[in-house]
């Protein structure tokens, strides 16, 4: 099933969204759980904080599933249960997956940020030269090194933002796909 344009929108503003949360999430949790470690409540925290990512990425996959129509593979990690907390807790901590699923998932912010500019710019640009004639009269239109003036040039504007429409529409797709991607990689590594 192709994406369509206005989904692969969604798809970048969403990315944005959850980088930024979980860059929030992990910083804070991680500051004020590690600080506490050295009383007894940081340390079941850490575990909490470190027990999230599986429910993460398990986010992620499904968003990029629904969104790009990518398929990975589970990622299913065992907990023990019957363990004691501190034998848990311990287990939390040295596991690598654990640190390594927060590295990626805090990554998303930076991949986040370039979505959200390429979606500013994907969408709103093309659709302001668009709406050329109707603007030029009201604001100051200056493209590139022509200002435009005239209805004629408004035309010629909105001629462009008609290319840029249809370049849009791939680049969009193309930058959605090569986010799905991430997530392909990420859990492909993760389920080393």
């Amino acid at each position: 099933m192709k994406s369509g344009f206005i989904q692969n929108g969604y798809f970048l503003l969403l990315t944005f969204v959850t980088g930024l949360f979980y860059f929030c999430f992990y910083m804070v949790a991680l500051l004020l759980s590690l600080s506490l470690s050295f009383t007894v409540v940081g340390i079941p925290i850490v575990t909490l904080v470190l027990r999230t990512t599986t429910t993460f990425i398990q986010f992620e996959r499904t968003q990029t599933k629904i969104y790009t129509d990518i398929t990975t593979t589970p990622y299913d990690r065992k907990v023990t249960t019957d363990a004691s907390v501190w034998a848990q807790a311990k287990f939390e901590l040295m596991d690598s997956r654990n640190w390594t699923a927060v590295f990626w998932l805090m990554q998303k912010l930076v991949i986040g940020l370039v979505s959200l500019v390429s979606a500013a710019i994907l969408f709103l640009v093309p659709l302001a030269f668009l709406l050329a004639p109707l603007l030029y009269r009201y604001i100051e239109m200056n493209v590139i090194f022509m200002q435009v003036d005239s209805f004629a040039k408004s035309l010629l504007i909105m001629a462009v933002g008609a290319l840029l429409i249809v370049i849009s529409f791939k680049l969009t797709e193309r930058l959605a796909k090569t986010i799905g991607g991430y997530t392909r990689s990420m859990i492909r590594q993760l389920n080393r």
